[in-house]
């Protein structure tokens, strides 16, 4: 994780100082409360002098941007305070974040108007922003802690789409690859297993095709006694009738 202004990197070292900086880069634009930061920083036991100790952290990281930027009152527009908490001015700011939302909304408009060249490019753009999991170097909190598992579950949702526009576009056989590491990675990941299998049969090889069904129907059953989703099925069922070119029931959720 890292942060910069001027070229210069402004990421602080103070372990709690990097979350309030995260969790306000994250939300940028909108308030986080007092109440958030102190959940986020000591949980539910926060130490007798959490809003002093909160506000020195806060001092500590204005005077950082102020050093960076050459200017204070700059800085205390970057880093304002609110009644309820603090905020980082979304205008004066960027973050990876707010970029790879605004690509995948951009790719998804793309897969709407029926563009999926154009919906693989702009959400490969947005995929390539990760450079790892996310928050990796941050002590994560509560609140940070949720917030990993909401970037992730939407890295993991464009990924999907993005792979998904690349089977429109007939890449078949150029995606066995990945989507054979993305079910290992995430053995009980239905969709996933849902477009290798597509890709399977399509690049000609159904008997592969049906042995990822199988491998998904094993593992569903062993870790969680059930059966795969109606989508596996419908796709499984299209397979075994050689149909799958000409029956696409596999698209309904």
């Amino acid at each position: 994780m890292s942060a910069h202004l001027n070229h210069q990197p402004v990421m602080p070292n103070a372990p709690k100082q990097r979350q309030i900086l995260v969790l306000l880069a994250l939300n940028a634009g909108r308030v986080v409360t007092t109440q958030t930061l102190v959940e986020e920083l000591w949980g539910d036991q926060p130490p007798r002098s959490f809003a002093t100790t909160l506000q020195t952290y806060i001092f500590q990281l204005r005077a950082k941007l102020a050093t960076a930027a050459r200017d204070r009152d700059w800085a205390r527009r970057l880093l304002g305070t609110r009644h309820s908490g603090y905020q980082l001015d979304g205008q004066l700011c960027e973050t990876d974040v707010a970029e790879f939302d605004n690509l995948a909304r951009a790719g998804r408009r793309a897969v709407d108007s029926g563009d999926p060249k154009g919906s693989s490019e702009l959400l490969g753009c947005a995929l390539a922003l990760w450079r790892g999991p996310a928050l990796v170097d941050v002590p994560v909190g509560r609140i940070l802690r949720a917030e990993v598992g909401s970037l992730e579950e939407n890295r993991i949702g464009v990924l999907e789409r993005r792979i998904e526009a690349d089977i429109d576009l007939g890449r078949h056989a150029d995606l066995l690859g990945e989507l054979t590491m993305l079910v290992a990675k995430h053995p009980m990941h239905e969709n996933f297993y849902a477009l290798l299998m597509i890709a399977y049969y399509r690049s000609g090889r159904a008997g592969n095709a049906l042995e990822a069904f199988r491998q998904i129907r094993v593992v569903l059953r062993d870790e969680l006694g059930v059966e795969p989703g109606p989508r596996l099925q419908r796709l499984h069922q299209a397979i075994l009738a050689g149909a799958l070119d000409f029956e696409p029931v596999w698209l309904a959720s």
